[in-house]
């Protein structure tokens, strides 16, 4: 048992030095700014390029086509899978919950960190016609275009899905599997050329979203189930993932213009760490393998609606509350430590403060002495942006309150 636990905290330290190796010398040696000159003149080539395609495509325009992409698009989006989660982890299917969760967090991770690195252009409206039929939708307008992100988590959510259905009920059903594989392959079709019709990708961000998501598919395939042991069993867990949180915030490249990809990023690192704490805390009791799952007798539908009324309402209030602590506390901890800090959305006396230091420059070297002032030197930073740390909190604190707060609530009031 010791020598297990041993092995565990010794590669989880092996992980986590490596990110920080990989933070300093990427960051030394300018890799990203490397690899963008190597690949993001070709990628605007073949965008450029496909723009006659796509209005060839386009020229099959109508207001059903429109709105059937647009949903299309909004159900397999991230702030769908987002509200979608809370619903599959009251309904009794843990496991799934949590496998799905992790999948998306290490897409999203993943696909944006792509895209940023090599920054490339998305097809140039106009000529192309774009339709942002929702506020998520404009906002992924705003993000680079390689690879396709829609395109990368249809196939790795829809693939595992698949793979999780088929393991449920055994794989000698073949049918299953054969109208489980034709179905999810319509789904990423539609998907795939309804990105394209929509004006959003071209068909070299299809092909890399593509690729990209049979590969992430593939490995996740491999590594799912003792990804699932690590979390519910081993030791270490929670202070494994919070540095790994932590680090995450910083592994990330720096694009060619600001985009919303690392918003993304930071809130789904925050959801994977508080899932991921969750879990850990209350796996016996609320998480294991024999609890109740909806339509069975322990838990009929009307019990499952009753949860979802209760904890819909609980995890907005928490998501509220855990807000409202994180902007009164890190800045609070930020200037007890020294840490100089901004903020551009969150806080608007910080907005203030940072366009009238902007504007009268003083010699502020002679009072940095600290080691974290030094730290944020070191990675090239004037200051530090409180937003992530407040979007990161906050999202942490909404994933928390749906594996522990509101199924504790859900025992307490024998739902």
């Amino acid at each position: 048992m010791e020598s297990s636990g041993s092995g565990s905290g010794t590669w989880q330290g092996l992980i986590l030095v490596g990110i920080v190796t990989w933070i300093c010398v990427s960051s030394y040696l300018n890799f990203t700014h490397k690899i963008r000159s190597l690949i993001q003149p070709w990628v605007g080539r073949q965008v450029l390029g496909g723009v006659p395609l796509i209005l060839r495509i386009q020229k099959c325009q109508n207001g059903v086509l429109d709105a059937f992409f647009s949903a299309l698009s909004c159900v397999v989006s991230v702030p769908f899978y987002t509200a979608f989660l809370p619903l599959l982890f009251w309904s009794g299917h843990g496991r799934l919950a949590r496998q799905m969760t992790l999948l998306i967090a290490f897409c999203d991770y993943l696909g944006n960190c792509i895209k940023d690195v090599i920054s490339a252009p998305r097809p140039s409206c106009p000529p192309v016609r774009r339709i942002t039929a929702t506020k998520d939708e404009e906002d992924n307008a705003m993000e680079y275009g390689l690879p396709s992100s829609h395109t990368l988590n249809t196939v790795c959510l829809s693939g595992y899905l698949l793979h999780y259905v088929s393991s449920s009920v055994g794989y000698e059903n073949v049918s299953i599997q054969y109208y489980g594989f034709a179905l999810a392959c319509l789904l990423v079709a539609l998907i795939a050329f309804g990105r394209i019709y929509l004006g959003m990708h071209s068909v070299v961000d299809i092909v890399g979203g593509l690729a990209i998501g049979v590969l992430i598919l593939g490995l996740w395939l491999t590594i799912n189930e003792q990804m699932d042991d690590f979390i519910t069993s081993k030791q270490n867990v929670s202070s494994f993932w919070t540095a790994l949180s932590f680090l995450l915030l910083f592994a990330y490249p720096t694009p060619e213009h600001p985009t919303p990809s690392y918003e993304y990023h930071t809130a789904f690192n925050g959801v994977t760490l508080g899932i991921v704490t969750g879990v850990q805390q209350t796996y016996s009791q609320f998480h294991h393998e024999a609890v109740p799952q909806v339509f069975s007798p322990e838990l009929p539908l009307a019990a499952y609606i009753g949860r979802v009324m209760v904890g819909i309402p609980t995890i907005l209030l928490v998501k509220f509350c855990s807000k409202s602590l994180a902007k009164w506390i890190l800045p609070t901890v930020s200037s007890a430590l020294g840490i100089p800090i901004r903020s551009s959305t969150y806080i608007p006396k910080l907005k203030l403060d940072n366009v009238h230091a902007n504007g009268k420059k003083t010699d502020e070297s002679k009072y940095s002495v600290g080691y974290l002032q030094r730290l944020c030197e070191f990675l090239c930073q004037d200051s530090f942006d409180i937003d992530t740390g407040i979007r990161f909190f906050q999202y942490a604190g909404l994933a928390w309150s749906v594996v522990d707060l509101v199924p504790s609530i859900f025992s307490y009031i024998n739902l």
